[in-house]
């Protein structure tokens, strides 16, 4: 696999050596699945324990929002770093690696003792928590090519999974034993499944040419010389960015005063998020036959349904309901046709992979960082109009451009 993306660079070499039996295997899918769930968690960690932040620092919820925030902000640095690496190092030691770095910032953040010190462990552990994005090119690559969104909407069905933990066990658990506590124990659970999808990963060599960092220079001229790469990218931008505005400020919601409900019974909410488990595979049957775009078209039809119902959420529990689960499915079925068009586009997948993920939660993070101020504000009706906004902008701006 090339990792360069001009023609006067040297390719990297990949010298294949003998693979762990699992590694062709259902087995195989599974382990990076299960480790994309519990990696991705730790995006989403902070999320739905804002409130006993906040209590625990002796400050408000909405102080403490851009906590989230910054989660998103270091998983879109970490994927400009560490992603691209897939097409030019061997993957083995390199999630090692990261497992290790991730638990070693959790269990900081589980110690610190103030917002600033969170935070920066926070930003830390989400930029090296980008395991899942090593591994959905790996999937990509390995799968028969009239399976590959089947494949790769198996691995993002892990990732939902792992934001639908890190809302629901995560505010169970926070309730239950404190914060601190569900920060160290993700922390040990990352090391866990890290390592050992490390050790089941295929083993190669990389006659490796050129700078470590080159794939990151790459980016700019590889998304300029793609249309379907950069209309995948901004199209996923706006998608998340609405997801995020939502989700990332539901927790505020449904802990205020229109609801007042605990921590533990708002993180129940995330079980809504059970909605991409059914939607993945639904969605890669769909790329596989009918192609991305009318896949795409029809997720920001729903998420465009979706706004309203969460802005009449702030007031009627049920359309509360309704929002979760339609945002999470356009959410999923847009992620499932982007992501498969993003790693079939060009000869550099991971690569392509990291340009489409990081515009994709630079997307969310602005998004989410505007609600929270937006909540401050105007309260839930600024949020769904942040929402509102970024399905529009992802959408109006690749309808403009051919």
């Amino acid at each position: 696999m090339p990792s360069a993306t001009t023609t006067h660079q040297t390719p990297d070499v990949r010298v294949p050596a003998r693979e762990p039996a699992a590694a062709s295997g259902r087995f195989f899918l599974l382990l990076i699945a299960v480790c994309t769930a519990v990696t991705a968690a730790n995006i989403y960690l902070a999320a739905p324990l804002l409130p006993l932040i906040a209590h625990d620092f002796g400050t408000t919820p909405s102080a403490v929002t851009w906590i989230a925030s910054v989660a998103q902000f270091g998983y879109a640095a970490g994927l400009l770093f560490f992603a691209p690496l897939g097409d030019r190092v061997n993957q083995r030691p390199l999630v090692a690696l990261l497992s290790l770095a991730t638990a070693a910032a959790l269990g900081l953040g589980a110690a610190a003792p103030g917002t600033a010190a969170l935070a920066a462990a926070v930003f830390v552990a989400a930029a090296a928590t980008v395991i899942p994005q090593l591994l959905v090119p790996l999937v990509a690559e390995r799968a028969p090519a009239h399976q590959r969104a089947r494949h790769v909407a198996a691995v993002i069905a892990g990732l939902f999974m792992g934001i639908v933990a890190a809302r629901v066990v995560g505010g169970l658990a926070g309730q239950a034993f404190g914060w601190r506590w569900v920060f160290a124990g993700s922390g040990v659970l990352t090391l866990i499944l890290g390592l050992a999808t490390a050790r089941a990963l295929p083993r190669e060599h990389r006659r490796r040419t050129g700078p470590l960092f080159a794939g990151l220079a790459a980016l700019p001229g590889l998304v300029r010389r793609s249309p379907d790469l950069w209309r995948a990218c901004v199209r996923q931008a706006g998608m998340f960015g609405a997801w995020s505005a939502l989700w990332t400020s539901l927790a505020l919601l449904l802990t205020g005063p229109a609801y007042g409900l605990s921590t533990a019974t708002a993180g129940l909410f995330g079980l809504f998020g059970l909605t991409a488990s059914a939607v993945a595979p639904l969605a890669g049957g769909l790329v596989d036959r009918f192609g991305a775009a009318k896949v795409v078209r029809s997720a920001y039809l729903l998420a465009a349904v979706s706004v309203p119902l969460f802005w009449l959420g702030g007031q009627v529990l049920i359309a509360l309901f309704a929002a979760a689960v339609a945002i999470h499915a356009a959410l999923v079925a847009s992620h499932v046709a982007n992501q498969t068009l993003a790693l079939t586009t060009t000869s550099a997948p991971a690569t392509a992979n990291t340009a489409y993920v990081v515009a994709g939660f630079t997307g969310g993070a602005l998004a989410s960082t505007l609600a929270g101020l937006a909540f401050s504000h105007w309260g839930w009706s600024g949020v769904a109009a942040v929402a509102g906004v970024w399905l529009v902008l992802g959408w109006v701006t690749t309808a403009v451009r051919r």
